[in-house]
């Protein structure tokens, strides 16, 4: 049945493809110009340029790999071409036959504030289709205070308006409401399924490495799926084609160094990037002897190669190891405790031009994450391994048929394989095998979406997705009756599909534009979740376990609704705009008291099914040049959950819900070799569930809880700062250097991590609230260099 309905949706989808490429070629001959925008010093393609063509008041935005397409009447025109930190480029072309026209776009001297904006690139915030997206790149990020000297992606994008951090130093976030796993965060298009290094505080993304990023929190394109309620494109540098060239930088927590050059020069390049923490390095020195044996260290590596092999076809192969180490070693007994854990990806993809205007895409996708857990104890050792292992196919397609339409379409597949945890006795351990059954799923689908210009003033995105899940054995299912009491199991034999889900994803938005600087936006998004994560923390946790939709377990999915007005001022200098939104969740999973996750081949009968809904306002102002740049942010939001077997039934706040959250960013450039930075930050407190009460029982005193997520803890609010000081310039010189300090929290503001409460020592009828904070002040230094 679901390749049946697979199929009825392939025909409309190449009729409608048939139907766009004929349109008027038989009334009106076009032609087409199409090529490339790249830098003219590295050769790093340059997605989201414009090209603007000057006399039908009309253009194109390059696509993921910086190509572009225009399919136009024969005459004369003037293309105009920008990008944000380059120089325009004018071009004036007779267009008399399909030519192709790669373009390189020199970087600005001074940066943004030498860069001339036009009336075509710095509106273009407010003409997009596009809302509740937000595209930064490298250089805004890297002028960001950063905790501990490790400037991060993850904690940037928590200060944005709808993004909520999962808690303090932590790179985990809450997107609109949703939970952590409800984000699909892709590194060069392969899934990252824990996205943090030392249990949160740093992810896993090497800024050196890193081109550019994009954050939708609502209007996620048709071609994209699997999470609710974001996506996280982070894309790879392709590496210089043009001369070789080293980055790095040596901090106080970790270093990093980058190795980028031509392999054929404007052919092909390549690009190394390593990171290393050395807090192990300095543990023998420690004064407490118990520590100097202790293992404490992240590292990745990032490795990605490109060629063109001719004008019609590029390749590109990248790939990331990431592995987190900890070790403790017992004083007493000489046994060792450790936990590593890590992700490992690999991308492989190639591009292929059809025609001048039939671009194509074919992605092989591979994204492994695992986690092992050892005791060599002669007693109680033990080795607990988990893993998860996802691999990819998708081919997606891009036809420019004309400066009013873009069709995308396309086809994936993945399969999932799930294995929850297997602990084993090590020495002379009494304890016996314990293994979690493994499983596996296969997910495949299609989608289609069309960018058009329906007037000079309305233009709409508007596309639907079609996704089929389906569990695959062997495989062993627990049932259970309705009040989760266990009934029996099944066994699947192996490569037996036994469970099925499938269901469409329509994506919708539309832009009228009020006026050159203003315009109203409206988005509609329906997406489905089949993986979801088990843990009962907020901030994620290595050890937590990924598993899939079954019969137990129907899909998560969410519909969500999203309105904005978008304003610009001072010829594109500020950017502003307000957004409201409603998403409302179905199928969502919470955990029965006290549910234990870990190691429960159970854990289906520990769940519990509701619903939740999540609304809010969203205001946003960016100053993008001048010596000034920054932006404010600030979210009003609610955030509910609603489950029948939970809290008595009765609504309850969800753990990520945080009313108020205000984020100030700004960034000075003194002189050209000074830039100093500041950060501030005030959210609501986390929610919580404390005791309102207590009663005796024998010689104990226990407590009694008020309902979930009931109380709040104490408001958080953070100052960070921030100097950069670059070398004085000299001529021809080619060793670069600047030094970074920074400050992380610097009025000392202790912010509750947690509160507990404890019976006082003094008066044992009496209880005290006992507040836990993890950082005072926190100065770093980075010393960063390039040639």
């Amino acid at each position: 049945m679901n390749l049946y309905r697979l199929l009825l949706f392939l025909m409309p989808l190449f009729f409608s493809v048939l139907v766009f490429a004929d349109g008027d070629e038989g009334e009106i001959a076009r032609f087409t110009i199409s090529g490339t925008i790249s830098d003219s010093e590295s050769g790093e393609r340059l997605a989201g340029a414009t090209i603007f063509v000057e006399e039908i008041k009309n253009g194109v935005m390059t696509n993921e790999y910086g190509f572009y397409s225009l399919s136009l009447v024969p005459g004369k025109y003037t293309l105009i071409v920008n990008y944000i930190g380059y120089n325009k480029e004018t071009i004036k072309i007779d267009l008399t036959k399909d030519r192709r026209q790669n373009i390189k776009l020199q970087p600005s001297v001074n940066n943004l504030e030498a860069v001339e904006i036009t009336a075509q690139s710095k509106n273009e915030n407010v003409r997009s289709s596009e809302m509740s997206v937000v595209k930064m790149d490298i250089k805004t990020v890297n002028k960001i205070p950063a905790f501990m000297g490790e400037v991060d992606i993850l904690k940037t994008i928590q200060l944005l308006p709808g993004v909520i951090s999962g808690g303090e130093g932590s790179t985990g976030f809450s997107v609109r409401g949703g939970s952590t796993d409800q984000n699909l965060i892709l590194m060069d298009e392969a899934s990252v399924f824990n996205a943090s290094h030392l249990m949160g505080f740093f992810s896993v993304f090497n800024n050196d490495a890193v081109k550019d990023l994009k954050l939708y929190k609502g209007d996620i394109p048709a071609a994209y799926g699997g999470r609710l309620s974001s996506l996280l494109d982070v894309r790879q540098k392709d590496g210089n084609n043009q001369k070789f060239g080293v980055t790095g930088g040596v901090g106080l927590i970790s270093s990093r160094l980058m190795v980028e050059g031509p392999i054929v020069k404007e052919k092909a390049s390549f690009i190394v990037a390593a990171r290393r923490s050395y807090a192990d390095i300095f543990l023998p020195l420690a004064k407490n002897k118990d520590l100097r044996n202790n293992t404490l260290y992240f590292y990745d590596m990032n490795l990605k190669v490109n060629a063109d092999l001719n004008e019609n076809n590029r390749v590109f192969a990248s790939g990331y190891l990431g592995r987190d180490v900890f070790g403790v070693k017992n004083p007493f007994n000489g046994s060792s405790f450790g936990i590593d854990y890590g992700n490992n990806t690999f991308t492989l993809r190639w591009n292929h031009l059809f025609s001048q205007k039939l671009f194509s895409n074919v992605t092989l996708l591979r994204s492994d994450y695992s986690y092992n857990l050892n005791s060599d104890d002669d007693v109680q050792g033990f080795n607990w391994k988990s893993r998860m292992k996802n691999y990819s196919v998708r081919n997606d397609y891009g036809y420019y048929i004309n400066p009013l339409n873009t069709l995308k379409f396309g086809i994936f597949g993945t399969f999932h394989h799930f294995y929850p945890g297997t602990i084993n006795g090590m020495n002379e351990s009494a304890i016996n095998e314990i293994k979690i059954p493994e499983s596996q799923a296969i997910e495949f689908g299609v989608y289609v979406e069309n960018e058009q210009k329906i007037t000079g003033q309305l233009s709409a995105n508007y596309g639907i997705r079609y996704t089929v899940f389906s569990n695959l054995g062997a495989s062993t299912v627990y049932n259970f009756d309705e009040i989760f009491e266990l009934i029996d199991s099944t066994v699947y034999g192996k490569n037996k599909l036994y469970n099925s889900y499938a269901g469409f994803e329509p994506r919708a938005s539309l832009t009228f534009l009020l006026n050159e600087t203003s315009s109203i936006k409206a988005s509609y998004s329906r997406t489905l979740q089949f993986v979801q994560l088990a843990s009962n923390s907020t901030v994620g946790n290595p050890l937590s376990i990924w598993f899939p939709a079954s019969p137990n377990v129907k899909p998560q999915y969410a519909d969500q609704v999203a309105v904005g007005y978008f304003k610009n001022f001072k010829e594109g200098m500020f950017e502003t705009s307000v957004e409201v939104f409603y998403k409302k969740m179905y199928n969502q999973i919470d955990f029965k008291d006290h549910a234990q996750l870990i190691m429960n081949p159970l854990l289906e009968g520990d769940l519990r099914f509701g619903w939740g809904q999540a609304y809010g306002l969203e205001l946003f102002l960016r100053k993008n040049t001048g010596k000034l740049t920054g932006w404010i942010s600030y979210t009003l939001s609610k955030s509910k959950r609603f489950f029948g077997d939970i809290n008595d039934g009765k609504a309850y706040l969800s753990p990520f819900d945080k009313p108020h959250d205000f984020s100030t960013v700004l960034s000075y450039d003194i002189s050209p070799r000074v830039n100093i930075s500041g950060t501030w930050v005030y959210t609501s407190g986390s929610v919580a569930t404390f005791p309102t009460g207590r009663f005796v029982y024998g010689n104990m005193v226990a407590p009694v809880y008020s309902d979930r997520n009931d109380y709040r803890l104490p408001d958080y609010h953070r100052l960070d700062l921030g100097v950069t000081i670059k070398e004085k310039p000299k001529p021809k010189r080619k060793w670069h250097h600047s030094w970074v300090f920074s400050i992380y929290n610097a009025y000392n503001r202790h912010n509750a991590y947690s509160i507990s409460f404890e019976q006082d020592k003094d008066n044992p009828n009496e209880t005290i609230a006992v507040k836990t904070y993890l950082f005072g002040v926190i100065p770093s230094v980075t010393f960063n260099f390039n040639f």
